[in-house]
């Protein structure tokens, strides 16, 4: 049996308010651990050109005019 089906099969046997309290213990343990592991810096410069496919053959001013057209009505 794993540890997590062991930990899973004594938590089942404790009293519900037991269960809360171990809940609640695991939660703060794992919010301590995710606010102490350090996030990567993203850059919005690393959304460069995602996406330029679909512009292949699309004339840039030719659809600003059509674009500004649909504004009018």
């Amino acid at each position: 049996m794993s540890t997590y089906h062991e930990v899973r099969h004594l938590a089942e046997s404790l009293t519900p308010d037991e269960q809360m309290r171990l809940i609640e213990d695991l939660l703060r343990l794992i919010r301590q651990r995710v606010t102490m592991t350090p996030k990567p810096k993203r850059s919005i410069l690393e959304l460069e050109g995602l996406g330029k496919e679909i512009w292949n053959g699309v004339d840039a001013q030719q659809y600003v005019n059509q674009e500004r057209d649909s504004w009018n009505g």
